[in-house]
């Protein structure tokens, strides 16, 4: 016999919420999960928090050797991700009914901000393509809404690396992968500033100290001094975020 609600409904387990998903575009599917599968992020694979498809690009070429770029237009070194072969893999991994965000790994693109990091992190997932040579054929990024995000003013030689930073970044502030609730609130950019410096035991190593306001049990104190170290900090490495401000 099930058992009964208060109001004579037979009360029904809640579903479990759906895993965030994350698809991978890229012409080097074998290069994935790689570190991902270790770590917080390969145990949060293991118990079901989130997924990983790694999509081959070049499943979805047309000529015998499964190419899938060509000459620039107008001419210029290297080649150019094909238009027509990157939509057929993204339109076979992501419908149109898929809400999840298309996003392409580019030097080019946003720089990756931890803000926009929650933002993924509380949707269902996302599509990410890895480019490679030259870039992409810009109307498929026009065509198919791809947001190109960037992860430093550097180059790589394609967007795979990129997109482990970036599902790094995302995996481990799903919730139930970091032990802490606290771990993925009180680090650097969180609060627009770099983070505090961290010290254990032993109290002291080659004739260095711990500061004694971390020892002082004052716990007021102690959130004073790790404020102004963060400011003073982030004032010496990275003043640029003080001045979004």
């Amino acid at each position: 016999m099930s058992a009964e609600t208060g109001n004579g409904e037979d009360s029904l387990p809640s579903a479990a919420p759906a895993p965030w998903r994350a698809t991978i575009l890229t012409l080097y599917p074998d290069m994935f999960p790689g570190p991902l599968g270790q770590s917080l992020s390969g145990k949060a694979i293991a118990d079901g928090k989130w997924s990983l498809d790694a999509v081959n690009i070049r499943d979805f070429a047309t000529t015998k050797h499964r190419n899938v770029d060509d000459t620039p237009a107008g001419g210029g070194p290297g080649m150019v991700m094909r238009a027509d072969i990157v939509a057929k893999a993204l339109d076979a991994a992501a419908p149109a009914d898929d809400p999840r965000p298309r996003l392409l790994m580019s030097p080019r693109g946003k720089p990756l901000e931890q803000a926009r990091v929650r933002e993924l992190v509380a949707g269902p997932g996302a599509v990410i393509l890895c480019g490679r040579f030259e870039g992409v054929d810009e109307r498929v990024i026009e065509a198919r809404g791809l947001e190109e995000v960037s992860i430093g003013d550097y180059v790589l030689s394609g967007g795979e690396l990129g997109a482990m930073v970036l599902l790094d970044a995302i995996v481990r502030l799903l919730p139930g992968v970091m032990g802490g609730a606290e771990s993925g609130t009180e680090e650097s950019f969180e609060s627009g500033l770099l983070e505090y410096p961290h010290y254990t035991r032993p109290r002291e190593w080659e004739g260095r100290t711990i500061p004694d306001v971390l020892l002082s049990g004052d716990h007021a104190a102690i959130a004073k001094w790790r404020r102004l170290e963060a400011e003073r900090i982030t004032a010496e490495r990275r003043p640029d975020l003080l001045e979004r401000d």
